[in-house]
């Protein structure tokens, strides 16, 4: 198998925190620690390649060094958006021909299980995502009223990790970027190129940090599984 790279879009504002939402503490780990420690125990990841904010950058080597992630050898400078952000980290990849991982810094309950699962899944294709199925019912609404039920068997919430040849998702970022579009997630520009994009079974329990209620949610999981 080629050698995986693993980026990791940690560059978010934290608007609603006050401060960046990777550098905040979950049960006793700072929520990038734990996101970089399930990355840093799969054997088929070579490198991982975080993107921090300018002004966590120090921050970050600490938790590195303290923690003994072995496999983040550089730190990419956040863009303003994320989809700038994973391209400033694939500009630093020098291995051309490896799989490129891109995980949401602020997914920290991620478990190795499901990247290894993502990383076997690519195959020949153009991406893989890990995604769940819809709970509730989903209604397309307009001016506060309803136009449409979505047929809930149909939908998925997409997560992280996505995992592509970093070929198709280099091109698919370039001509993003230089055309000025504007996509919610890496596999979307894939799409827009053509590309086949498999979708596995993703979990459940990892969960985005967007808010504080998120955060005792995960610490909930957390000491579940403990």
């Amino acid at each position: 198998m080629k050698p995986v790279i693993a980026i990791v879009p940690s560059a978010g504002s934290g608007r609603r925190f006050g401060e960046g939402k990777t550098l905040l503490d979950l049960k006793g780990m700072p929520v990038i620690a734990r996101t970089l420690s399930a990355l840093q125990a799969v054997e088929e990841i070579v490198e991982i390649i975080p993107v921090m904010r300018n002004d966590e950058m120090e921050k970050t080597l600490e938790i590195v060094e303290q923690y003994g992630f072995t496999k983040v050898r550089k730190i990419a400078p956040g863009g303003k958006e994320r989809q700038e952000s994973v391209f400033h980290g694939l500009g630093l990849i020098e291995r051309k021909g490896c799989i490129v991982l891109v995980h949401d810094g602020v997914r920290p309950l991620v478990t190795p299980g499901i990247i290894r699962k993502a990383i076997a899944a690519l195959e020949d294709l153009d991406g893989v995502v890990t995604a769940v199925a819809v709970k509730d019912t989903i209604k397309e609404v307009r001016d506060g009223l309803i136009k449409k039920t979505l047929a809930r068997e149909t939908l998925f919430a997409v997560q992280t990790p996505q995992v592509f040849p970093y070929n198709v998702l280099m091109e698919a970022y370039t001509n993003a970027l230089s055309s000025g579009m504007h996509f919610t997630d890496d596999a979307a520009m894939v799409e827009h190129r053509g590309g086949r994009v498999k979708v596995i079974e993703g979990e459940y329990t990892n969960i985005k940090i967007t808010t504080r209620e998120d955060l005792d949610v995960a610490d909930a999981f957390l000491r579940n599984r403990s």
